[in-house]
């Protein structure tokens, strides 16, 4: 069987994964970049590391076993950290249930190896000093200015995704009621109040907004648009944001997913109710939510200190 032939049969399968990615899973356009990136790499090393596999007429997968897997395991730690690695074996681990689903294999071999310990960051954050020295940065008197200062607004009113943010269209919006509905992960809807400091950038910004529409376009149903009237990209949400975060000279790496972190925590902080949170954030599991716990124990513990005659 030649190259071309071997090289059919991988990619096809990996072809219907993606596809089963985003047809049943929901999965963004950015998820699935990943998983395949993973895929192929795990394939091409299938390949130069076990070549009688790759010379199979039929459906190699089937011919997958634990030892394979290991020695991938191993060639990963050679150059990646715990995470990176536990993640590349989750995508294949996701890969091969698909797998016995379709019957290119009798078990998911993957789940018999452990994925290594990763040890639990501790989200980044801004204290609410700089939330608001950040948030009034972005100048008034420009279009742009206008735009941003609502990005952040509602980035850090909502705990929004950045995805979830450069997806949302005029309909997602009622202001009047203060209220965002999302289209989060796996296509679940979500409806997020917003205070009423974001609120007031929101109605700024869209009295401007069809400035940003070159003459006679109307079509666009993007809510925030970018200087050639299209829809912005999560990447120029991060690019504004690092501009106004080298602006006011926040020592921090500011993303908008720290902005995120902020919203959670300050949240926790002012005694909002766990699941509440986890239901604004969208999260399925509340030990995603639980990561912020750390941030409401290290309060209370100097509380603790300052307050306890023992301490």
């Amino acid at each position: 069987m030649n190259e071309n032939t071997t090289k059919h049969w991988i990619d096809t399968t990996l072809e219907q994964f993606s596809q089963y990615l985003q047809a049943e899973r929901h999965a963004s356009p950015h998820t699935t970049k990943n998983y395949l990136g993973d895929l192929h790499q795990f394939a091409r090393f299938l390949k130069e590391a076990f070549p009688d596999w790759a010379k199979v007429q039929e459906n190699g997968w089937a011919k997958l076993d634990v030892v394979m897997l290991r020695r991938y395991l191993a060639f990963l730690f050679d150059d990646h950290v715990a995470g990176s690695v536990a993640r590349k074996l989750s995508s294949v681990r996701t890969f091969l249930k698909y797998g016995v689903r379709q019957k290119w294999c009798e078990s998911n071999l993957a789940r018999e190896i452990h994925s290594p310990k990763v040890p639990k960051r501790i989200p980044g954050f801004l204290t609410v000093d700089e939330v608001f020295s950040l948030l009034t940065t972005p100048s008034d008197q420009s279009l742009a200015g206008q735009r941003d200062r609502a990005i952040m607004e509602l980035l850090y009113a909502s705990g929004l995704r950045v995805s979830e943010l450069v997806g949302l269209d005029l309909e997602h919006l009622n202001l009047p009621q203060a209220v965002v509905r999302v289209l989060g992960k796996g296509n679940k809807e979500r409806l997020i109040p917003v205070g009423k400091k974001a609120i007031d950038a929101l109605q700024k910004y869209i009295s401007v907004r069809s400035q940003f529409l070159p003459e006679g376009k109307k079509g666009n149903q993007a809510f925030f648009l970018n200087k050639q009237g299209g829809r912005m990209s999560a990447r120029s949400v991060e690019r504004l944001l690092e501009k106004h975060v080298q602006k006011c000279g926040i020592q921090k790496k500011v993303t908008p997913h720290v902005l995120r972190h902020t919203f959670a925590t300050h949240m926790l902080n002012a005694g909002a109710d766990m699941r509440g949170i986890q239901e604004l954030l969208g999260h399925t599991s509340l030990s995603t939510t639980q990561r912020y716990t750390h941030v409401e124990l290290d309060k209370l513990m100097e509380v603790y200190d300052k307050s306890h005659p023992k301490a």
